[in-house]
């Protein structure tokens, strides 16, 4: 595209490097290419990585000719994973990414009509304002989530911040705004006394909020009304829910040919209707080593087929002697597979794109939640929309044995009880609430529209340029 002389809407986008993040940025930046209300504009997108990601993207993304990837340096040096130390991430994040951003986005010669960024980057706000560009912040988890620690002064005062959640974890919170009743094992992990550098950062983050000019919400309005509702006289500005920011695009294509596809679609090909279940505890944080032994061996002695993401140097899946009934790969195309007509179910980590995911496609889920917002989607999950189980109900107890998770695997699966058929109703009435949030006229194309409408009423009212001056 010549954008030397072309009228261009341009926008730049900036993930916080995690994969949780990274992609729903992505796939929200190719939401917006299809927006109507830019149609007449041309449209560029400049997304912004530490150099990690950029392989990634090239590789799990069809990227369309107007979105350019761009690199700044990564926050730490590559031999200090995320995994093992979350929380020096977490803070070179906020304190080592900036840098190398401002002297990107400084150099830029096409004007920026807005940035879009990750709120988990505490700096990405006064940057902007600074340059007296508008800012637009992402939030990747659930809109509940939000409110948990945008009213965190409301848990600091009843004693419920800093503390051990697992002691007297089934005591019930019952004062977040929005949000249900709640029990204090399923709170955000960082609200534990361990967590209190990571805590204080994120609240610097939503503290952050009220100074951007828009708010979007990785999330559904009709599988969060009541906590939307009471967010939007929260800021002077409107909230946009824009979920969910999964790969539908992706998905939407005409499926792989046979002589094409990946070997675990064929293997699901030759599966029964809702008989297998997907096994993916996600691709950044794992469970103990002993509790995934537990996790492998109870699959297996359930009898029911699966099919299980087994990352690289995951032993236990690799080593396992009772694998006749299922399928192990290293990496998988997870809405597709969720969307297969033979996926009866999914153990999950609750990761909330694994969350999304498997709310398009109508899955249910048993929880197994690791860490940060897991524990509250696991909750979202089992008690709010009744489409799931727990499989392990509380983050950081004991290990559930490969006993108990065998018969809850057997549980689960089986579609044909009452409380089966009851999980697999409530999924299919929260796909059909997603599918009709994306559709035109749905909720979530409605605010990506309005989000589009009113950069651009600013955009008239500010005169900012949108042509390119080089």
């Amino acid at each position: 595209m010549n954008y030397h002389t072309a009228m261009v809407f341009h926008v730049v986008a900036v993930p916080y490097p995690g994969r949780g993040h990274v992609n729903p940025m992505m796939n929200l930046c190719k939401s917006l290419l299809s927006s109507k209300t830019l149609h007449g504009h041309q449209i560029l997108i400049t997304f912004v990585v530490t150099q990690e990601w950029k392989t990634l993207i090239g590789t799990n993304h069809h990227m369309p000719h107007n979105i350019r990837i761009c690199t700044i340096p990564n926050v730490l040096p590559s031999e200090l994973t995320r995994g093992s130390d979350f929380a020096g991430f977490y803070e070179a994040v906020m304190t080592k990414m900036e840098a190398p951003f401002v002297a990107f986005i400084d150099q830029i010669e096409t004007p920026i009509t807005v940035i879009i960024a990750d709120t988990e980057l505490l700096w990405v706000v006064p940057v902007s304002n600074h340059r007296h560009i508008p800012v637009a912040l992402l939030w990747t988890s659930s809109v509940s989530v939000f409110s948990m620690f945008l009213h965190h002064h409301l848990f600091r005062r009843n004693g419920h911040l800093g503390i051990d959640l697992l002691e007297n974890g089934e005591e019930r919170v019952e004062y977040i705004p929005g949000v249900s009743s709640t029990r204090k094992a399923d709170l955000p992990t960082i609200f534990d006394r361990n967590h209190e550098r990571v805590l204080q950062l994120t609240l610097q983050c939503i503290e952050r909020v009220k100074e951007a000019q828009y708010l979007l919400f990785n999330s559904i309005y009709e599988i969060e009304q009541q906590v939307i509702d009471i967010l939007k006289p929260k800021y002077p500005f409107s909230l946009y829910t824009v979920g969910p920011a999964i790969p539908i695009f992706e998905i939407n294509k005409d499926p792989p040919s046979n002589s094409n596809k990946p070997n675990y679609l064929q293997w699901l090909d030759s599966q029964a209707t809702g008989s297998v279940l997907y096994v993916s505890l996600g691709s950044y944080l794992s469970v103990s080593h002993e509790q995934m032994e537990e996790v492998v061996a109870g699959v297996c002695d359930s009898g029911v087929k699966f099919l299980s993401v087994a990352r690289e140097g995951n032993k236990p899946w690799l080593s396992h002697d009772c694998l006749v009934n299922g399928f192990v790969v290293p990496w998988c195309d997870q809405l597709r597979v969720l969307c297969h007509s033979s996926i009866g179910g999914f153990l999950s980590h609750c990761g909330w794109n694994s969350v999304l995911e498997a709310s398009f496609a109508g899955v249910p889920i048993l929880t197994f939640p690791i860490f940060f917002d897991q524990a509250p989607n696991s909750k979202q999950i089992v008690e709010d929309w009744k489409v799931g189980l727990h499989g392990k109900a509380v983050v950081g107890a004991r290990n559930v044995t490969r006993e108990e998770i065998s018969g809850l695997v057997q549980r689960f699966m089986n579609s044909q009880s009452n409380e089966g058929k009851e999980l697999r109703k409530r999924a299919k009435e929260v796909k059909e609430a997603c599918r009709r949030a994306i559709v035109e006229g749905g909720s979530s194309i409605h605010d990506l529209n309005s989000f589009v409408l009113d950069v651009l009423r600013q955009v008239n009212k500010n005169k900012i340029p949108l042509h390119l001056t080089r």
